[in-house]
C-alpha cells in the first residue's frame, strides 16, 4: 500500500505542470488554426492574431509554479494532500487553457471581419485567465499547509 500512496504523491506533484501544458497546447492549437485561417482573409494586422493565439500558453506557467510549490520529500503523511491538490489544480488549469483557446478562436474569427471589435473580443479570454489565476493562487495557499 505504501508504494501506491507514494506513487499517487508523485503523480500529484507533476500533475499541475503536465495537465496545464497539455491544455495550453490544445488551446494554442485551436486558436493558432483560427489565426492561420484569418491570415488569408485580412490585409494587415497579422501580429495580433498570432499574439491572441499564444494566450493559452500562459497557463503552463501557473502549472510550473504550482509544481514547484508542491516540491518536498514525499511521505505517507503528505502524499494524499499533494495528490489531491496537484491533480485538481492540474485539471482546473487544463480546462481553463482549452476554454481560453476556444475564446481566443472566437475573438480571432470575430475580429477578422470587423477589426474594431478586436479589443473587446479578447475580454472572454481574459475572464477565463482569471479563473486560472484563482486556481493558481488557491493552490499556492493550500500547498503551504501540506506537511513538509
Amino acid at each position: 500500500m505504501e508504494p501506491l500512496i507514494l506513487g499517487l504523491g508523485w503523480l500529484g506533484l507533476y500533475a499541475p505542470l503536465g495537465l496545464a501544458a497539455i491544455g495550453s497546447s490544445i488551446g494554442c492549437m485551436r486558436a493558432g488554426s483560427a489565426a492561420c485561417g484569418a491570415l488569408l482573409e485580412v490585409e494587415s494586422g497579422y501580429g495580433r492574431f498570432i499574439g491572441v493565439a499564444a494566450l493559452p500558453s500562459s497557463i503552463t506557467i501557473y502549472g510550473i509554479v504550482v509544481t514547484m510549490s508542491l516540491r518536498r520529500e514525499l511521505t505517507l503523511e503528505n502524499s494524499p494532500g499533494i495528490f489531491g491538490l496537484g491533480v485538481l489544480t492540474g485539471l482546473a488549469l487544463l480546462y481553463c487553457a482549452i476554454a481560453q483557446g476556444d475564446a481566443c478562436t472566437a475573438s480571432i474569427n470575430a475580429s477578422k471581419s470587423k477589426q474594431e471589435v478586436f479589443g473587446i473580443s479578447i475580454a472572454p479570454a481574459a475572464l477565463i485567465e482569471g479563473f486560472a489565476v484563482f486556481a493558481f493562487v488557491f493552490a499556492l495557499v493550500l500547498a503551504a499547509d501540506i506537511p513538509k
